[in-house]
């Protein structure tokens, strides 16, 4: 018994520490991940449904003009992408649930960071495809024009994303086994997220504006990427061993 577990516990620091194992599981996790999405479109179709509501809602509300537009465009798509992406969020462990799949990875020798890298990789892939597809349509509805350098309007989408999901992936693992992991979820996430939201907020507005530089709230998106994902990466076997 001794020797038995001893080669487990080794087993799963090689596994850790071993990079070629990390992406190997990293990449098999997140294929499946995607294959299940392509398959039921579960996710992108709630998304992309919350979206279409805000947009509608908020163009009907009232009618700016262009200037508004430009002012308060910002708020209203990181808003409605950080609503929509909640809901894909939720979904994101519910399906290990299923068959005692999340129990099975958790006595395997599997590192950790890397069913977590693969969950928060899918989520941003289908929250970076809603984003693509909702895009077009603020543009149409609120007359947008980027009158500052338009191409950093992608750091700040791709940095933005990141800081959604990789929060929402976590802790949507903590909420995973509580009560109500529904209503759990936005009240672990929204208020660690303000933050990046507001930097990302105030990112496009400069951008669509041109009236200040984005320059300090990417530094300041990058920066908060890199302190939660290494802190998610570091916290996360903690909670998934957890009881």
């Amino acid at each position: 018994m001794i020797e038995t577990t001893s080669v487990r516990g080794v087993g799963r620091d090689d596994a850790s520490t071993s990079p070629a194992v990390v992406t190997g599981v990293t990449t098999a996790t997140l294929a499946k991940d995607l294959r299940l999405e392509w398959r039921s479109k579960d996710a992108i179709n709630a998304m992309l449904f919350f979206s279409l509501l805000v947009v509608v809602v908020f163009s009907f509300s009232f009618d700016p003009n262009a200037e508004e537009s430009r002012q308060i465009a910002g708020g209203l798509v990181w808003v409605a992408f950080l609503f929509a992406a909640v809901v894909a969020l939720n979904q994101t462990w519910a399906r290990e649930l299923r068959n005692q799949v999340l129990d099975a990875y958790r006595v395997s020798p599997a590192p950790a960071t890397s069913l977590f890298l693969a969950k928060a990789l899918g989520n941003f892939i289908f929250v970076a495809i809603l984003e693509m597809l909702m895009t077009p349509l603020f543009i149409i509805f609120y007359k947008l024009r980027a009158l500052g350098p338009a191409w950093q309007l992608i750091p700040i989408a791709v940095l933005g994303t990141w800081a959604i999901v990789v929060n929402g992936t976590f802790f949507a693992a903590m909420s995973l086994r509580t009560r109500s992991r529904e209503i759990m979820l936005p009240l672990l996430l929204f208020p660690v997220t303000i933050p990046a939201l507001l930097a990302m907020v105030n990112a496009t507005t400069a951008v669509l504006s041109g009236e200040l530089s984005a320059k300090f709230w990417i530094v300041l998106l990058t920066t908060y990427d890199l302190v939660f994902t290494i802190a998610c990466l570091m916290l996360f076997e903690s909670v998934l061993h957890a009881e």
